[in-house]
């Protein structure tokens, strides 16, 4: 998937935000370790050889950079997998991480986008699948505002076929580290986002959706990864992913 032609940066308008992306094997040494650097400094438990690991397994690194700073960054791996008598094509979100500075920045949002759909554009036609791990509640939060159906979620339970997707997905993925009981990853050394950026402000909690992640998955706070499934079809786009994809057009 790497000889996908690459998108063009997504800019935001009246910032110095952008997002570019980069298939994993052309980062120099010293991007890669710009990139652990912002992990760890977010992070706890962050171990140099197990990013490595993890960033090795990786295909794309999407890049959010300020004034030519980096302030933010997710990983992709995207495979082929055949699960309940068909194929799919499967997008899964390693490492993320945004400073806080950067936090009302759309740019992480468009490029990830902008880079998915470039994506799908150059792959198959079988269904594609976003697979998410949430340790925190903003990375759940972009489920609900950019997809209509997703699951888990606090409003609806999914079929029989979207719930033995999303653990079959799991289990080939994660294997014994998924409980699929409580429906979470339990990593040997987790990575637990520092306490002020895991707590949640004041008043974000009576969100539905923020309440319903804090009760799904209590562990959080220690490492625990909620397992999140949405298929990326345009017809599941929200009203804001819609507006997203227009202005991924203009």
């Amino acid at each position: 998937m790497t000889s996908t032609l690459v998108p063009d940066p997504v800019l935001a308008s009246g910032s110095g935000d952008g997002a570019s992306a980069t298939p994993r094997g052309d980062l120099s040494r010293r991007e890669r370790q710009e990139l652990f650097t912002l992990l760890d400094e977010h992070f706890d438990g962050v171990d140099a050889a197990q990013f490595e690991r993890d960033l090795d397994e990786k295909d794309w690194v999407l890049r959010i950079r300020r004034d030519g700073r980096l302030v933010g960054f997710t990983t992709l791996q995207v495979y082929a997998v055949g699960t309940l008598g068909a194929r799919c094509n499967v997008v899964y979100s390693g490492d993320t991480i945004v400073a806080p500075e950067a936090w009302g920045s759309p740019v992480l949002a468009r490029g990830w986008i902008a880079l998915v759909r470039a994506l799908q554009g150059a792959g198959s036609a079988e269904p594609w699948y976003w697979l998410l791990l949430s340790s925190g509640f903003r990375t759940y939060r972009f489920l609900p505002v950019f997809w209509r159906e997703f699951w888990p979620r606090h409003d609806a339970e999914p079929s029989a076929a979207q719930a033995a997707l999303l653990e079959t997905l799991a289990r080939g993925r994660f294997g014994s580290a998924y409980d699929a009981a409580r429906g979470v990853v339990r990593f040997a050394c987790p990575q637990r986002l520092r306490p002020a950026l895991a707590a949640v402000p004041d008043g974000r909690g009576d969100d539905p959706h923020i309440r319903y992640f804090l009760q799904r998955n209590p562990g959080h706070a220690a490492g625990d990864e909620l397992v999140c499934l949405t298929s990326l079809r345009d017809d599941n786009l929200s009203a804001a992913g819609a507006r997203m994809v227009r202005g991924l057009r203009a």
